[in-house]
């Protein structure tokens, strides 16, 4: 394939080097960033272009728009969430908070920018926004109880195996019944699945918990309290994946994903953990994947 070369491999470890620097550094990160002089501090985040040179520049598929974009973004976003420190500093919400979440979701849920990506490379937008959105909201912003912490505690697995098994009972007959889910008696490759669960970890959950639990129903939580944010915010999850695995609205899954980011929701705020709900959330697709699809 065209897109195989070096430059792939580097940028796929500089786009994911920021969530498991925060993820497992966190607090020393937040602070050697915070000690730098306020204009690097906004600037800095504009080395996440590197991850789109690396893959284009090689290929010839460089747009100075797509660079722009990805030069500009990530520095737009801090500046807004500088302003909104500025205006909100009790960490209450405030409605730039709920712009850049805007930005960044409608960004990844329309696919605004993955066509300036290779085809089989477009995950890497997703990271970049990720990333983004982590400096933005953990350096400049400094939100509290985003619950980013990637070392695994046994309360972890405890509180999000028990959220699986509240959500099956539900999701299950009802799939089934609307014609969502489909089950395979037979599991292909199941030697495979611990790596599938992990990849779906790693890219799939631990992204979404991040936006949806660790900053929506954070932030939201603050304005409305803990029971309406949690249903709010599992709404706005299920309409997320509207235009999932079909051109028109998936109502089937809008339906079943929203009734799972309720026990995603649960799962975060009984620790404020976004291992928990993300553990949850990866074995609710990779159980999806291997026998209901």
């Amino acid at each position: 394939m065209i897109y195989a070369h070096a430059g792939v491999i580097v940028a796929a470890i500089l786009a994911v080097t920021p969530l498991l620097l925060f993820g497992f550094a966190g607090e020393r990160c937040v602070a050697a960033a915070s000690r730098q002089p306020l204009v690097l501090q906004l600037l800095l985040p504009a080395v996440l272009v590197i991850p789109y040179l690396l893959v284009c520049w090689p290929i010839h598929r460089l747009r100075l728009g797509w660079l722009a974009l990805y030069l500009l973004l990530p520095v737009s976003v801090s500046v807004l969430l500088m302003v909104t420190a500025k205006i909100d500093p009790q960490k209450r919400g405030h409605a730039l908070d709920f712009l850049v979440l805007l930005i960044l979701g409608l960004a990844v849920d329309l696919r605004w920018f993955e066509a300036a990506w290779p085809h089989a490379l477009v995950a890497l937008n997703k990271l970049l926004l990720l990333d983004a959105g982590l400096y933005g909201f953990m350096v400049i912003r400094q939100l509290d109880g985003v619950g980013l912490d990637l070392r695994w505690r046994i309360t972890d697995w405890k509180t999000g195996l028990r959220e699986l098994l509240f959500y099956m009972p539900i999701a299950i007959p009802l799939g089934l019944a609307i014609g969502f889910l489909h089950l395979h008696r037979h599991v292909e490759r199941a030697w495979l699945l611990p790596a599938i669960w992990l990849f779906t970890y790693l890219l799939i959950a631990l992204p979404e918990e991040i936006f949806f639990r660790g900053w929506m129903q954070n932030l939201i939580e603050r304005r409305i309290g803990r029971t309406a944010s949690l249903t709010v915010t599992a709404i706005l999850f299920g309409l997320s994946h509207f235009n999932k695995r079909t051109a028109h609205f998936n109502w089937r899954y809008v339906l079943l994903a929203a009734i799972a980011g309720v026990f995603y929701g649960r799962a975060w705020r009984s620790d404020r953990r976004i291992a928990a709900s993300s553990i949850t959330h990866a074995c609710v697709d990779t159980l999806w994947g291997a026998l209901l699809r």
